[in-house]
């Protein structure tokens, strides 16, 4: 039986990719490079995938360099907007940890960055 996604609360990032039409050849080769990352999703998908599920898995699974890679890509104040985002929703994909931490960090290095 075959698992459904559903479309409507864009959980996954597989099918609404509001921050950009499609994604740059920067981003298709930065998931690639980090394919990693990304283990849950079909190899087919992984390049389609949005910045919203880009920056969640880079944040919560990657290490120094894969952020610093990250925050070179999209810039750390458009990162910082979309960590603000996701997790002002009701179910935050982080740990306290890892928030917290997140939270100084783009406090400090982020320009503009307010909860």
């Amino acid at each position: 039986m075959k698992k459904q996604i559903s479309k409507a609360n864009g959980c996954l990032g597989l099918e609404n990719n509001r921050d950009t039409e499609a994604n740059s050849p920067e981003i298709r080769a930065f998931i690639r490079a980090h394919d990693y990352l990304f283990w849950w999703i079909r190899d087919e998908a992984k390049e389609n995938i949005s910045l919203n599920l880009l920056v969640e898995a880079v944040l919560h699974y990657g290490d120094i360099r894969d952020i610093r890679g990250l925050f070179e890509l999209i810039g750390i104040g458009r990162t910082a907007d979309i960590f603000r985002e996701q997790i002002s929703r009701k179910r935050v994909p982080y740990p306290a940890r890892t928030v917290h931490f997140f939270k100084l960090y783009f406090r400090k290095h982020a320009p503009g960055y307010s909860e």
